[in-house]
């Protein structure tokens, strides 16, 4: 009676195992994967591109303006100025970069929850662990935004130094200008 226990239970072990294997190969649990990756808790769904430096996320239903941390983009919708050189470069990056792919938010305990537009303010990781924000200042797609405290502003600031230095993007196609806070904005285009 045991013999026939264990060989029915090694039976169904190999069954499943070989279902399992076989499905793994044909792409049968690529959607479940999926679902998975885009409902992990503390993972939201972009709902909207704003610009390279905002994006409007599905919070549990409600939707909300989330601008990210540390970083400026060119600007392309602000009805006070001109769209300004690599503004659309850099609203198409964020927008490549990010894809479809969630996106996990992280308050800066050395900023405030929420700017004067009533936005949130936030670091924008990937599924894989990058952080946005770093992406578009590395990248020169944005500047480092540190007019306010914030934790990575080292980080950020070197970023933007590596890829000024570099020519990369924006540093390679439009005259930045420096601020009376050491800190630079685009030019018209």
């Amino acid at each position: 009676m045991r013999i026939k226990r264990r060989k029915t239970i090694s039976l169904t072990s190999l069954v499943v195992g070989l279902i399992l294997l076989i499905g793994q190969h044909y792409g049968l649990f690529d959607a479940a994967k999926q679902t998975a990756k885009t409902s992990q808790p503390g993972f939201y769904r972009v709902a909207k591109f704003d610009d390279g430096d905002t994006i409007v996320v599905d919070m549990n239903g409600t939707n909300e303006t989330v601008r990210f941390i540390g970083v400026d983009t060119p600007e392309t919708h602000d009805p006070r100025k001109a769209v300004q050189c690599f503004g659309q470069a850099a609203s198409n990056f964020t927008k490549q970069l990010i894809g479809n792919n969630p996106v996990r938010l992280e308050a800066d305990p050395l900023n405030t929850n929420r700017d004067r537009y009533g936005r949130l303010l936030r670091y924008i990781y990937l599924p894989d662990g990058r952080l946005v924000n770093a992406e578009i200042i590395k990248q020169g797609y944005g500047f480092a935004y540190l007019s306010f405290p914030v934790t990575k502003a080292d980080e950020f600031r070197a970023y933007e130094k590596e890829a000024r230095e570099a020519g990369r993007g924006l540093w390679n196609s439009c005259q930045p200008t420096q601020n009376q806070y050491g800190g630079y904005s685009s030019n018209a285009e």
